[in-house]
């Protein structure tokens, strides 16, 4: 190895992002640590093509080497997991001096993942949205036309109208929601929350609720003060307990050996932990489901949670707000027996 090859290997190793140096034959003549990390079986003095078999790359590189000007190309690496990174080939020469090509490696799975999710939730909350609102213009151009002189039909179809722009209200309210806790995902909340007493609240609001749905909620409430943001707890209390009613109502009966099946909600303090504990008795969710309860727009049957109001995006916020507030959000079902979700927050130390 030259003296210029020994030099710029020794500046590589210093830089923190993934770096190889080629020489002529593309032959691997420095390599860092990190570039060493992410090719397995990297070896200095080896060929490229033993660590990097990429066409797209050793295309590249045959190009910048022949003279071409620098380029950058997508390699995308699919073991042990599936990984982008944006390479950058360039040539370094000058004249009397070896000709060698830098690689410069910029990991990019994050960056393509979270753009995937943005076109995802784009194009999820852009449906959600068509649905009602091609409803709402298609009663009024009914109540415009056919319905115009019918007063029965005009009240029906205007409280229709009335339910599509409360569940648009809804969405929009949801979205909303989320990108304001993402905005401040970074501050955690440490303002003192009374949680016995805002859950109670919270089940004293969705008693007739519960009691519409033919279900009792039973109530198991210690003392618990915890940090956190009350405007935000609150939803998550409302969320998991109307999830619960919603949808936590069994098939069957709902009474079991004299008893009224219902809703247990308990507040305890465990350890460092503030903990909201919500069980239902209803039909229970097949395993298949729970790994993708809380991504946004999931439902298990959509007709059945449009039907009763639903976003889509109600667990979501829970498991965002939860996240913001540096706490646990934990569910477990048994198909036939009933859901349990539990939200743990940290205790306000004094």
């Amino acid at each position: 190895m030259t003296d210029d090859i020994a030099l710029l290997a020794a500046f590589v190793q210093a830089l923190p992002q993934p770096v190889l140096v080629l020489s002529s034959d593309m032959r691997i003549v420095a390599a860092n640590a990190p570039a060493s990390a992410i090719l397995s079986g990297l070896r200095v003095g080896g060929p490229l093509a033993l660590s990097l078999r990429d066409p797209t790359v050793l295309d590249a590189v045959r190009r910048v080497d022949g003279g071409g000007g620098p380029e950058t190309v997508i390699w995308r690496d699919r073991v042990p997991v599936e990984r982008a990174f944006e390479v950058a080939v360039a040539r370094l020469e000058s004249p009397g001096r070896e000709r060698a090509v830098v690689l410069t490696l910029h990991d990019q799975t994050e960056a393509r993942r979270i753009e995937r999710m943005r076109a995802d939730f784009i194009a999820n909350a852009s449906h959600e949205l068509r649905t009602p609102l091609a409803s709402l213009l298609g009663f009024v151009e009914t109540l415009q036309g056919p319905a115009r002189e019918d007063p029965a039909a005009r009240a029906r179809f205007l409280s229709i109208m009335a339910d599509q722009a409360r569940r648009m209200a809804r969405l929009i309210d949801d979205l909303l929601s989320l990108s304001r806790i993402e905005q401040k995902r970074h501050i955690k909340p440490s303002n003192p929350v009374d949680l016995s007493g805002l859950v109670s609240h919270v089940a004293d609001t969705l008693t007739p609720l519960a009691k519409d749905s033919g279900l009792v909620l039973r109530l198991d409430v210690a003392p618990v003060v915890v940090q956190g943001d009350r405007d935000e707890l609150l939803r998550v209390a409302e969320n998991i307990i109307e999830n619960a009613i919603k949808y936590g109502k069994p098939s069957g009966p709902i009474i079991d050996g004299g008893r009224q099946l219902g809703i247990d909600i308990s507040v305890e303090a465990k350890r460092d932990w503030g903990v909201i504990t919500v069980r239902d008795q209803g039909d229970g969710i097949a395993s298949e489901h729970l790994p993708r309860l809380t991504e946004r727009f999931y439902r298990i049957d959509a007709g059945q949670s449009r039907a009763k109001g639903g976003t889509g995006l109600g667990l979501a916020l829970v498991k965002h707000i939860v996240a913001h507030h540096r706490g646990r959000f934990e569910f477990d079902s048994i198909v036939g027996k009933g859901s349990t979700f539990s939200v743990s927050i940290p205790l306000l130390h004094k």
